[in-house]
C-alpha cells in the first residue's frame, strides 16, 4: 500500500501535486491513501487537483505554527500501526520538521519518499528519505527583493526626518517665551504621527505580472498556481486572498466563475 500525505501549507500549487502524481505512480505504483492537510485557504487553492485526484482534504485550525505538521504526523503514525501497514509513505513537504516522523517510519521498514518544491527542500531532510522528488520551477528571489526595497523607502524617509528634529528643537529652546512650549509639543506630536500614517506600498498590475508572468499569456490560470509566486514576492499577505487582490483591478483581470472563482485571466494580454 502506498500513502501520499500532502502538507498543503508547503506544497500549495495544483500543478505541483499533479506533477507529483504523474511521476510517483510509474515508480511507486498505485497510491491507495491520498490526503492533504492545511488551512482552509490553501486547501481551497488545491480544490481542482483534490477533486481530480480524489484526495481527501483535512482542514487544520490555523492556530499557530506547526499545527498542520502535527496533524499529518499523527495520522501517519496511526497508518503505520495498522495492518497491513503501508509499503511506502510519501510526504508532500520539504520541511525539516518531519524528520522525526521520517526516521521512525523508516525504522519500521517503510520506504520514505519526499516530494518538495524545487529549491525549498531542507538540506537536513534530504538525507533522511529513501528517495526525493522535486517538482515545480526554481524559485526566483528577484521580485521579493525589489518589493522589500520599495517597502523600506518610507521608513528610511521617516528616519531621515526624525534625524533633523533635534536641531530644530535646540533653536526653539533658546527662546525664553513660555507660550511657545505648548506649540512645540503639538508640533512634535504631529511630526511623530507622520511615520505611523505613512501609506503602505501600493500594489500595481505591473507588480502582479512581474511576480506571476504566466498571466501575460491571457489564458485562464488556476488561482492556486498564481497565489504561490505572489506570496513569494510578498505581494500577498499570509491571511490575504488572491480573489480580493484581483477584484481591485476589474479592468485588468477576470475571475472565473463569478461565484466561488478558482481561475483568473489577464484581460490586456497582447
Amino acid at each position: 500500500m502506498v500513502v501520499f500525505m500532502i502538507d498543503a501549507d508547503n506544497l500549495s500549487a495544483c500543478s505541483w501535486v499533479e506533477e507529483a502524481f504523474q511521476k510517483l505512480e510509474p515508480e511507486e505504483g498505485s497510491i491507495a491513501v491520498r490526503r492533504a492537510y492545511g488551512s482552509a485557504d490553501n486547501l481551497k487553492g488545491l480544490a481542482e487537483v483534490l477533486r481530480g485526484r480524489a484526495i481527501r482534504p483535512f482542514v487544520n485550525l490555523a492556530m499557530q505554527k506547526n499545527t498542520t505538521d502535527m496533524a499529518l504526523a499523527v495520522d501517519a503514525m496511526e497508518l503505520a500501526c495498522q495492518s497491513p501497514r503501508p509499503k511506502t509513505v510519501v510526504i508532500g513537504s520539504g520541511d525539516a520538521d518531519f524528520l522525526p516522523l521520517v526516521v521512525r517510519l523508516r525504522e519500521r521498514g517503510i520506504r520514505m519518499v519526499c516530494v518538495s518544491e524545487r529549491g525549498k527542500l531542507s538540506p537536513e531532510a534530504e538525507a533522511a528519505y529513501d528517495a526525493v522528488l522535486l517538482v515545480g520551477a526554481a524559485v526566483h528571489a528577484a521580485a521579493p527583493r525589489s518589493t522589500a526595497l520599495r517597502a523600506r523607502a518610507p521608513r528610511a524617509a521617516a528616519a531621515s526626518e526624525a534625524a533633523t528634529r533635534p536641531a530644530s528643537r535646540k533653536t526653539v529652546a533658546k527662546k525664553p517665551a513660555m507660550p511657545d512650549a505648548p506649540a512645540r509639543k503639538v508640533a512634535a506630536r504631529k511630526n511623530a504621527a507622520k511615520p505611523s500614517q505613512s501609506p503602505t506600498v501600493e500594489i500595481t498590475v505591473a507588480d502582479i505580472l512581474r511576480a506571476a508572468p504566466s498571466l501575460l499569456s491571457g489564458e485562464l490560470q488556476l488561482l492556486g498556481d498564481v497565489a504561490k509566486p505572489l506570496h513569494d514576492a510578498q505581494l500577498l499577505g499570509k491571511n490575504a486572498t488572491t480573489t480580493r487582490m484581483f477584484n481591485k483591478f476589474p479592468d485588468d483581470f477576470e475571475l472565473s466563475p463569478p461565484t466561488r472563482p478558482n481561475r483568473v485571466r489577464y484581460l490586456r494580454a497582447a
